[in-house]
């Protein structure tokens, strides 16, 4: 999901999450993990993978129609940032959609920098319930977290597709980011206002993750 697009509303299945949060364990039910720990987690992820691209791969096309190897890269950069700026409660569109100041191949150097200043903004339990200023609108902390963390994800996954990357997929955080954009992102209608392609269909027990970027329109 292009949250910088979509105008949807989110709804999350971290219920009670805005109220009294708590961090997961292993053996914690979707109810009782706190969207800020998958938000890190997808971070730490995207990071991982946006630091393994090789400079003969920032030409490559991506699964994201719009976006080559170079310029994904450039928006995850503009994506972390934007997240730092949303939990401050400050406008979104302060930031630019892509870090185009970054140079080939210093996405990595950018990415941590804005990696830890999420991680600082977001420690706060607080921003769960506080009303957050999104592209797409106004959602408390708890949604804002999964939308972000949904967004980062499919990104992750089109960067690695784009260059032969096979990361270490959650499946239940995934689970739950499938939970999120089966609310905020209907089957259809798609275009126009919802900028996505259709839905794919996967076989059955296909991986999480290849249910996810199918729902978003990608072909697995």
């Amino acid at each position: 999901m292009d949250i910088n697009k979509t105008e949807q509303r989110v709804e999350t299945p971290y219920s009670g999450a805005t109220s009294s949060p708590s961090f997961p364990s292993s053996s914690s039910a979707p109810s009782s993990v706190d969207p800020r720990a998958d938000l890190t987690a997808a971070v730490e992820l995207a990071g991982r993978t946006l630091a393994a691209v090789r400079p003969e791969q920032y030409d490559a096309p991506t699964p994201c129609e719009e976006f080559d190897v170079r310029r994904l890269s450039s928006h995850l950069v503009a994506v972390v940032r934007r997240i730092s700026v949303i939990g401050r409660g400050e406008d979104p569109f302060s930031v630019p959609s892509f870090a185009d100041e970054v140079a080939d191949g210093g996405w990595a150097a950018a990415w941590e920098p804005g990696a830890r200043e999420v991680a600082r903004v977001w420690a706060d339990p607080g921003i769960l319930g506080r009303q957050l200023h999104l592209p797409m609108g106004v959602l408390p902390g708890a949604a804002a977290a999964a939308v972000y963390t949904h967004e980062l994800t499919v990104h992750t996954w089109d960067l690695a597709k784009a260059t032969g990357q096979d990361p270490d997929w959650d499946p239940a955080l995934i689970e739950r980011v499938i939970g999120v954009v089966r609310h905020a992102l209907p089957a259809e209608p798609r275009g126009g206002r919802i900028p996505f392609a259709d839905a794919v269909a996967v076989a059955p027990g296909a991986r999480a993750i290849d249910r996810l970027v199918a729902w978003a329109g990608r072909r697995p």
